[in-house]
């Protein structure tokens, strides 16, 4: 902590001298810098206060131990009153050290795809759908569908969707994984549990000054759309397949009937998706505990089970168990994302 202290204390003086130049005013790092001086000044002055507070505590222990009675008591007295200041400002220390993911503002980008399991597979694809559906409308975020690939039976094979609102990243990047469904699926004459599987993808939104994509990168196919069973449902070229040939990344739309909105809505899931790429390349850093919180919505990366039969969901990443399954598809996770947001404060606090 002391070695943080100083650091802190140096960057500040620095960051004087840098705004004692006129001409920073005007220059487009300005606001960022006189945020970062804020925050500075807000940092010290916590130090601040524990530097006077641990030598008062000092001078306390000196009375307690003068073998004046009467000083004795008092200085005891004044001692429990420093510590508890002294836990209350390592509290705030602690708060204001523990970095907070940047990307927590941002809509999110939800892509859910159907796994092991084949139909039952899509139709829980399809009830994931759902939960975040209802998770968002009673909490007054705003879902905008982006891409579908349903199947026969009322699935998706595939379905891509963007939360819009403040901090939808930060209450959904959790969801990224796999998630397992034990049930006996309603095909199954003989009463057997099977267990399924449906992959997750979370992507914090990009905005057009996140990321920067050179139009030579980009392949851009347009073609005509297609319904359930192949039914036409376009008779124009309004189908638009992007490929980043950098990296290799595909990204197909065909729900709108204006190739104009397919290809913005394509590019805005290949933004995310590079964003994510970058993110991925910062967190390599990260601590084990907390790669495996984040999650990454790899295949073999488990992070959920809903068990239908013991009406219990477990998330595997923090050993947290419910019930009342039923009432999670229906949107009621509240529980899960906040036991998991407080999952990451903890692993964080621990690594300040």
């Amino acid at each position: 902590m002391n070695q943080k202290e100083q650091e802190f204390r140096e960057e500040y003086s620095a960051l004087q001298s840098k705004l004692q130049d006129a001409s920073i005013y005007s220059s487009k790092d300005y606001p960022r810098l006189a945020k970062r001086k804020s925050e500075l000044e807000e940092l010290i002055a916590l130090f601040d206060t524990k530097n006077k507070l641990e030598q008062d505590k000092a001078a306390s222990l000196l009375l307690v131990n003068s073998g004046d009675p009467d000083l004795q008591e008092l200085a005891r007295s004044e001692l429990n009153e420093l510590e508890t200041k002294l836990e209350q400002n390592q509290t705030a220390l602690l708060e204001k050290l523990t970095p907070e993911d940047p990307n927590n503002s941002r809509n999110i980008i939800i892509e859910i795809r159907a796994a092991a399991g084949g139909d039952e597979s899509s139709l829980f694809a399809g009830e994931l759908y759902r939960m975040y559906n209802r998770w968002a409308e009673n909490h007054n975020y705003k879902i905008e569908l982006l891409s579908e690939s349903p199947n026969e039976v009322g699935g998706f094979k595939e379905i891509i969707f963007a939360v819009n609102g403040l901090d939808a990243y930060k209450n959904l990047k959790f969801e990224a994984g796999v998630h397992r469904v034990q049930r006996v699926p309603v095909t199954e004459s003989q009463g057997r549990v099977h267990t399924s599987t449906v992959t997750v993808a979370a992507l914090p939104e990009a905005e057009e000054s996140d990321i920067e994509i050179n139009p030579s990168d980009l392949r851009i196919d347009v073609y005509r759309s297609s319904g359930h069973g192949g039914q036409s449902v376009n008779t124009t070229d309004s189908a638009v397949r992007i490929t980043h040939l950098p990296t290799g990344l595909v990204v197909a739309n065909q729900d709108e009937k204006s190739q104009i909105k397919n290809k913005a809505k394509a590019m805005s899931i290949l933004r995310s998706r590079l964003l994510q790429i970058k993110i991925d390349e910062d967190q390599k850093e990260l601590s084990d505990a907390r790669k495996k919180l984040i999650g990454s919505g790899d295949r073999s990366e488990k992070i959920r089970t809903y068990n239908f039969p013991q009406d219990r969901i477990t998330d595997h990443r923090i050993g947290y168990s419910r019930s009342n399954t039923p009432g999670a598809l229906n949107g009621e996770i509240d529980d899960l994302i906040e036991h998991l947001q407080a999952a990451e404060h903890s692993l964080i606090t621990q690594e300040v």
